[in-house]
């Protein structure tokens, strides 16, 4: 955050290394505690929320720069899906049905793109003819299809609990 709202020319180029090293190191580290099974009840606490952190947090920066429906409208429904999916974690933490809604393959595959369709629009200025705004917007609307078709499958595995009086 400090790298994008630096008074410099190069401020957008140091924010998008910035972003892209965090999103780098956080997928590292994730990966690194699975395979050599090194993973703490903090880190599983502290990981999704410094994704969720990371990714509102450049949101509402770029929302803050562009405020266009364009990045406003992926902004909320991204944002909000965070809000939701959490909630029905902690919902169905509670009831003892938590595994029920664990991350998927589909979570990380849309984390991914989020993380590189915002280091495109933090970057912002063609980069050798190549249109990273353009670019980041599109892959920013495949993540808000992931994001809500992700949804709708923790949706679907907590149904059951939902439903029941």
């Amino acid at each position: 955050m400090v790298c994008f709202y630096l008074p410099f020319q190069w401020t957008n180029e140091a924010a998008a290394i910035v972003f892209l090293l965090a999103a780098i190191t956080d997928w590292l580290d994730g990966y690194l505690a699975r395979k050599w099974d090194e993973t703490s009840r903090f880190g599983a606490f502290l990981d999704p929320v410094a994704d969720k952190l990371m990714v509102a947090a450049a949101l509402v920066m770029l929302v803050q720069k562009y405020p266009t429906l364009v990045l406003v409208l992926p902004a909320v429904v991204i944002i909000g899906r965070e809000i939701t999916v959490s909630a029905l974690r902690e919902w169905m933490a509670e009831i003892g049905e938590r595994a029920s809604v664990a991350v998927s393959t589909m979570g990380k595959v849309k984390t991914m793109v989020q993380m590189f369709s915002l280091t495109l629009l933090i970057y912002g200025d063609p980069l050798f003819g190549f249109p990273t705004f353009e670019i980041g917007v599109v892959l920013l609307y495949l993540a808000v299809v992931l994001t809500m078709w992700s949804m709708l499958v923790y949706m679907k595995a907590a149904w059951p609990a939902l439903k029941d009086e």
